[in-house]
């Protein structure tokens, strides 16, 4: 089957993320609309959490090719996953897998079916708290704290702070370990600590909003060594490390589910609907209203000075033309001309080719009609200003 008749509809969020689409509907220019609002270090989390399981994926395989078991390696991991359930709970063979976004039994997301259903599970800790460390009793626990609530989405809080978009640029990379030696633990930790202190650490230049629930207030764990048996905090500390796989999932599918519910269908509208960026087509605003006045006050001085012959208003289509133009393009955030030429634009008055079949099926039938009604608006105008007898003044 081809790309073209595999899909002849809008692709959905998880297609987008898994890199499943083409321009102007992927990955890249979803990142562009986002990094507009100023809202991209959502994507960012997802990307970089994402990139921590399959850090974590790999490790766990690693552990069964050298022939031993993971409750040979790491039992404190095992028994977690055993007790409460895990994303890898395929590789590590300690139970059944928690739902969720990512299939837990393959290391690279771009290579597995997509899944209807995965992402609408819910987070595994109850409403209305804040998470934190298990404590000494028992070290696979939770503690809970009430905590006041903050904005509703992800996207409020980066919104709230847009002002400071321009100075995080250089702070966008995201988490990586080469894979030039064997994964070990520390890596693990080193990748949740950059995750936490990235993202999750209060008045971080990324931070994320997340409820109350999801919220992870310390991290109590070094990359540089591993929880000694010696140390009087060692029992703590071997439970914090055993949540480190599966530390930041259910924060994930929240972005998720925030991501698809708010931003998509809006990046969507644009994109799909539309070829413009809001600078771009503010831009096309302010011409069409400067050609719009020139084309007016060349067609009342035409009548008013009784120009002669009258033939001559018929030249009034070129600033109505491009009045409207640029009027209609605004108010569509589409640009019929660039349609015609393939193109979207990414940045303001940047392009590239529309290469998503039914999106380039939906802008060109979109361009037609919003041809159609610039001509008719040009036509109906330019008519009822050369019927006008002239007049001199």
């Amino acid at each position: 089957m081809s790309y073209t008749e595999a899909r002849q509809r809008l692709p959905t969020f998880e297609e987008v993320l898994y890199r499943k689409t083409r321009p102007p509907v992927d990955l890249f220019n979803f990142y562009l609309f986002l990094q507009r609002e100023g809202a991209e270090d959502v994507l960012d989390f997802w990307l970089d959490v994402q990139q921590h399981e399959n850090l974590c994926r790999a490790y766990f395989k690693d552990i069964r090719k050298s022939g031993k078991t993971i409750k040979e390696d790491w039992p404190q991991f095992w028994e977690y996953a055993r007790r409460r359930g895990s994303i890898y709970g395929n590789i590590v063979g300690a139970g059944a897998s928690k739902r969720s976004t990512v299939s837990s039994g393959e290391p690279d997301p771009e290579k597995r079916p997509l899944s209807s259903q995965g992402h609408h599970s819910r987070p595994g800790t109850p409403g209305n708290m804040q998470t934190s460390w298990g404590d000494a009793k028992d070290p696979h626990a939770y503690r809970y704290s009430q905590e006041p609530p903050r904005s509703s989405t992800p996207f409020s809080l980066s919104l709230g702070r847009r002002s400071t978009t321009m100075s995080k640029r250089a702070s966008r990379a995201p988490t990586f370990i080469p894979r030039d030696t064997a994964i070990t633990r520390t890596d693990l930790i080193a990748s949740a600590e950059r995750i936490f202190a990235r993202y999750l650490l209060p008045s971080s230049d990324k931070e994320i909003y997340l409820p109350p629930s999801l919220r992870i207030h310390e991290f109590p764990l070094s990359s540089h060594t591993l929880p000694k048996p010696t140390s009087p905090d060692y029992e703590v500390e071997s439970a914090a490390l055993a949540q480190v796989p599966d530390m930041f999932h259910a924060q994930k599918e929240y972005v998720f589910r925030a991501m698809e519910q708010d931003a998509f269908p809006r990046f969507l509208r644009a994109k799909a609907f539309g070829n413009l960026t809001p600078v771009s087509a503010l831009a096309r605003l302010c011409l069409g209203l400067v050609a719009l006045w020139a084309g007016l006050a060349a067609a009342f001085a035409l009548i008013f000075l009784d120009v002669k012959p009258k033939a001559k208003r018929f030249f009034l289509f070129i600033p109505f033309t491009i009045a409207f133009l640029c009027l209609v393009s605004h108010q569509y955030e589409l640009d019929p001309i660039l349609i015609f030429l393939n193109q979207s634009e990414t940045t303001p008055f940047r392009t590239m080719d529309i290469r998503e079949p039914y999106v380039r099926k939906l802008l060109l039938g979109r361009a037609i009609w919003v041809s159609f009604l610039i001509v008719l608006l040009v036509v109906v105008l330019t008519i009822i200003f050369w019927a006008v007898p002239g007049h001199r003044l």
